[in-house]
């Protein structure tokens, strides 16, 4: 049988196809998240913009 995997070894993206195969202990997840300090204070507010569609495909159109 294979070692179990440690929960901090995995992120959350990975955790529920681990947890649906029994690769990773629900309760051993939960206690690890439950550890884990609340930074939540140190984020940073980000602004992004986005360029229209139509401007991308002129500038395709223009390099031809």
């Amino acid at each position: 049988m294979a070692e179990p995997l440690d929960p901090k070894s995995i992120d959350k993206r990975t955790a529920a196809r681990y947890l649906s195969q029994g690769e990773v202990d629900e309760k051993a997840w939960e206690r690890y998240l439950k550890s884990l300090p609340d930074v939540s204070e140190k984020a940073a507010q980000v602004e992004t913009v986005m360029a229209d569609t139509d401007d991308f495909l002129d500038d395709e159109i223009d390099e031809e």
